[in-house]
């Protein structure tokens, strides 16, 4: 069970590591996890990648070259029409990433069926763009160039994005066959799954939303034998218009069980609402 636990003191150097770290580790594994599984299997899930993994087939194009010469001048065009938000740290995923596509270029595929290339491919990368999201960078590419387009065309960044990688995976379906765009589209999935995983966690808590009429008895019993916080909010009832005050309590998952159980032992006929809570941040919980 989470326990309360003394405020973390901010240490901005170490911070600052720990960011540059994310990134660079994030980037070696998106490169690698394409040599190794999506660019022998033709796997061409959005992306520079993507488009590097077509031009490798089409015109033999070494795929780290293709991923530099569309990156940089991508970041150029990011800084001076959208400003310098992005910095050094998308600067430093850009330019690494490739070059570890360069250094793996030899590594053996991990495997040669397309399905698994495009599951553990998207596991892996992933896992290596939620590292460097925690690292608050990015490695540039596509996503740059969705939010130019976003910038200046009015769309949305989601629908950008979606607009770019569906293009990139129509033109793998047409260039390879219809079956590697649907590999395509399976390792998009995972992807996206994946860095949720990563950037939210495993865990899930549980936000309780507790109307009875033993409310105090009910608030001292959470704070005391769950050793959670619990926050009254001001409702009324639909039905009488009475005050019914409402308890909000946030638990883990392994003490929800426990928080039930309490409350059904004070009152039997206390309604209970019940909803995931993905990420929880602050004391008791993990720190942003």
């Amino acid at each position: 069970m989470f326990q309360r636990k003394r405020t973390r003191t901010y240490n901005p150097a170490l911070e600052k590591i720990t960011s540059y770290l994310f990134i660079l580790l994030g980037s070696g594994i998106v490169a690698i996890a394409f040599n190794l599984f999506l660019l022998p299997n033709r796997i061409a899930s959005g992306g520079v990648s993507g488009i590097s993994t077509i031009t490798d087939f089409l015109f033999g194009f070494e795929p780290a070259y293709v991923q530099w010469a569309f990156n940089i001048p991508l970041f150029i065009a990011g800084v001076l029409l959208l400003g310098k938000q992005f910095g050094l740290k998308t600067l430093i995923g850009t330019i690494f990433l490739p070059f570890v596509v360069f250094l793996t270029k030899e590594m053996e595929p991990a495997t040669t069926d397309p399905l698994l290339g495009a599951i553990f491919g998207g596991i892996g990368v992933g896992l290596g763009l939620g590292l460097v999201f925690r690292g608050k960078a990015s490695t540039g590419g596509t996503d740059l160039a969705a939010q130019i387009i976003h910038k200046f065309t009015g769309l949305s960044l989601g629908t950008c994005v979606a607009l770019i990688d569906g293009l990139i995976v129509l033109t793998a379906a047409f260039v390879f066959d219809i079956e590697r765009g649907l590999y395509a589209l399976v390792g998009l999935y995972v992807t996206s799954k994946t860095i949720d995983i990563v950037q939210v966690g495993l865990g899930r808590s549980k936000m309780t939303m507790i109307i009875t009429n033993q409310e105090e008895e009910v608030r001292k019993a959470i704070l005391s034998e769950i050793d959670r916080g619990v926050t009254k909010l001001s409702a009324f009832g639909g039905y009488t218009d009475n005050e019914r005050p409402i308890l909000m309590c946030v638990v883990d998952q392994t003490e929800f069980t426990k928080l039930k159980q309490l409350v059904k032992s004070i009152d039997t006929s206390a309604f209970v609402v019940v909803m995931d809570a993905s990420d929880v941040l602050g004391e008791g919980f993990k720190r942003a």
